[in-house]
């Protein structure tokens, strides 16, 4: 019964130590308390999206472009059904920060050289206005799939 008791002291401290390490990382110049980006409009956000020419490297259902020069090595595919939310700040991100994640299911020398996204980097040619619209815009082309579980027979002995 001794060491039930110390195991739940322990826990209980560990649990308070926990959350005040957490409490403290809020107050750190790094952390992302209290940004936030105003509302975008999604139809702004698709003339962005055909502005820069995304579809030269992207694909998105039901979004052609005429004229475009089409970078087929480089056709990733945005949108669709999902087992993740891409949430808003995954989106901004990827934009912002194209080496920060790549895309999955693409081999890397398709996607990157040396490390580095070949997507360009629009930081210096995009607005915040514009980044807003276009985040406004890609986040509804994701769907949230269910992810399925395997069933597995049970084996009685």
């Amino acid at each position: 019964m001794k060491s039930m008791k110390k195991k739940s002291l322990m826990l209980i401290c560990f649990t308070v130590l926990f959350s005040v390490v957490l409490m403290g990382c809020d107050t750190d110049p790094n952390s992302p308390r209290g940004f936030s980006l105003p509302k975008g409009n999604a139809e702004k956000g698709k003339l962005v999206f055909l502005k820069y020419q995304c579809l030269s490297c992207h694909q998105l259902a039901g979004v052609t472009q005429q004229g475009i020069v089409d970078n087929t090595e480089l056709s990733i595919k945005l949108g669709g059904n999902s087992t993740t939310v891409e949430t808003y700040a995954d989106l901004v991100t990827s934009i912002i920060n194209p080496s920060h994640k790549f895309a999955k299911g693409y081999p890397l020398a398709m996607i990157q050289d040396n490390g580095k996204s070949k997507m360009k980097i629009f930081n210096d040619v995009m607005t915040v206005g514009e980044l807003v619209d276009l985040v406004t815009f890609l986040q509804p082309q994701y769907t949230l799939v269910p992810y399925r579980h395997t069933n597995y027979q049970f084996y009685g002995y």
